[in-house]
Formats: structure tokens, sequence, C-alpha cells
């Protein structure tokens, strides 16, 4: 099967899609998913692009409240010690000074913001990176759905050992999920340790990364794919199509 690319004009090949299989919360097989190679083709993974986005979500939790107390903020008197001249001794002005104990500080750190700007193509371009490597690791794993009857922590326990979780897990649940269903992943998740869960528009590289396993539930994980998928620039897909 063909498509035009509209933006060029050029006739390419539609390239294969990965198909993943769906599980339910026993492990069981119920289905497959086919996940798009413009999102999840092994050569998508740009490690710069992935160290930069985590280095910028790093940047942005730090407090910044690190202060030093200058000349001006730290005790002690204002009065010169002694007279300018005629003593024999260096002119001193304060005993406040950053040469003496207990004198100020000069060029410390002061309460300032790490954060700073990074583009959205960038963040959009290592969120694939991220999932593409998590699904070359054979971490990724997609569930039908990640609802359980009533929200106990014990249940999500057992669930998420069958689906060989021993460490680390990020749960990535659809964001426009009923609220009831998802009320009883939060109430069951939440007091797991090594155990987090997001929503689909909300998941980051950094959590992509940080988490050894990841598990979706199939619409999470159909819903961020076709997203992903809208910000390929046409001339990357148009150079990974005719690639394969």
């Amino acid at each position: 099967m063909s498509y035009e690319l509209q933006a060029t004009g050029y006739w390419l090949r539609k390239k294969t899609m990965a198909n993943v299989d769906v599980v339910n919360l026993n492990g069981d097989k119920v289905g497959s998913v086919e996940l798009a190679d413009a999102v999840f083709a092994p050569d998508t993974v740009n490690e710069a692009l992935l160290w930069e986005a985590v280095k910028h979500y790093r940047a942005s939790l730090r407090q910044g409240t690190h202060a030093t107390k200058n000349r001006k903020l730290v005790a002690g008197s204002g009065k010169k010690l002694w007279k300018q001249k005629g003593t024999g001794r260096a002119r001193v002005g304060s005993v406040r000074s950053p040469i003496w104990r207990h004198g100020g500080t000069v060029h410390g750190p002061q309460p300032r913001s790490y954060d700073y700007a990074f583009p959205r193509k960038k963040l959009l371009g290592a969120l694939r990176s991220a999932l593409a490597a998590k699904l070359a690791d054979g971490k990724l794993t997609v569930v039908d759905s990640l609802e359980i009857a009533e929200g106990k922590t014990k249940l999500y326990r057992n669930a998420l050992a069958k689906l060989g979780v021993t460490r680390t897990v990020l749960l990535v649940e659809f964001s426009k999920a009923a609220a009831e269903n998802l009320r009883h992943v939060v109430l069951g998740t939440r007091n797991l340790q090594g155990v987090e869960l997001v929503l689909n528009n909300e998941v980051h590289p950094y959590d992509l990364l940080r988490y050894e396993r990841a598990i979706f539930s199939r619409a999470a994980i159909e819903q961020l794919t076709e997203a992903l998928a809208k910000s390929v620039s046409k001339r990357k897909l148009a150079a990974q199509t005719e690639a394969a």
C-alpha cells in the first residue's frame, strides 16, 4: 500500500508497522497493536537528544534556593575600625569585609531559576527516541486495560508480578479514561514502591528512561503514537521511506 506525500509531491512507499502483542493483567495475549515505524523504528533513537531532554528536565527540578550572605547581610557593625592613616595597619572600613573572618561572601550563589526554554519539536523527538529504545530493549508492554474492579494495592501488586515486573515500572493510562476507572488505578498503584502512574499526554522522556519497564494501556499507546507520528517532519519521513 502506498500514499502520496502532499508537501513534496513524491509517491512514497508506506513502511511496515511493528506488531506488538496486547496482553491482559494476567499476562495472557488478547490481541496485537500496530506501532508506526516513524515513531518506534530503532534508527529513530537519538541519544544526544535524549541527553538534552533529561538535562532540561532535571534543571527545571532544581529549586534554586541556595544563597550566601554578602557584606551587607552579615552581622557586624558598620563603623570604621580605626582611622585611615597613621596606625601602621592596613586600611579597613568594616568588620564585614570579605577578607575578614565571618565577613561577607563575594560572588556567592544567589536564588535563581535553572529552567530554560526547550523547543517542543526537540521534546517530541526525544519522546520518540525514548519509546523506540524501550521497545528495542523489550521493556515496553501493552495491556488491554489497566483497570481492575477494585482499586486495591494487593491486586495491582499481583498483576504486575504476572506481567514480569521485578524492579521499577512506569504505568501510562489514557488521559480520557473514565473518571471512576482512573480512580481505581490511582488508588491501587499509589502505594507501590517503584511504580509511577502518568497519563499519555504527560509522559516525559525522563520518565521512560528512569524506570526499567513501561506498561501502556492500549488506548494510551495508540493515542500517543498517533500524536507523535504527526510531529515527524515531512523531510525526515521522506528520508526514512526512501531508506526503506
